[in-house]
């Protein structure tokens, strides 16, 4: 690391991830990250940019009347949705379709146990109410 105090982890990184703490939200240094189910992080490699692990806890989490049929296909279509391959649109597209899915959830089909068909629901990713400090 550099000593020099005008770095982009010191003006940068540093004050975010203090923000972050102040907020209440996990940190963690990757910096030296081991990779594998066990690993920091649970990725297997450095490209994996989504942790799918934490992040598929968070929406069972977030969406706790999900049917229990149908929650692991919801969660899972839920999550390649988030995850899919936007490099062919442009940023701005790619940028507002995953701030629409953020803000009013993912749309997936599920089974009607009621109707004996399919619904579709969407599924909160972010915690709205912790969000905005209620």
């Amino acid at each position: 690391m550099s000593g020099h105090a005008y770095t982009e982890n010191q003006l940068v990184e540093q004050p975010a991830i203090g923000l972050f703490a102040e907020l209440g939200w996990q940190t963690v240094s990757a910096m030296e990250e081991t990779f594998g189910e066990s690993g920091t992080l649970g990725r297997e490699t450095k490209s994996e940019t989504a942790l799918t692990g934490r992040l598929r806890d968070a929406i069972r989490r977030l969406n706790t009347a999900l049917s229990p049929e149908g929650a692991d296909a919801a969660v899972n279509a839920a999550i390649e949705e988030l995850t899919r391959d936007r490099s062919a649109m442009s940023l701005e597209a790619a940028n507002r379709e995953i701030y629409r899915l953020l803000k009013e959830g993912v749309a997936v089909s599920m089974p009607d146990r009621e109707r004996g068909s399919r619904k579709t629901e969407r599924l909160r990713v972010v915690d709205t109410l912790q969000a905005s400090g209620r």
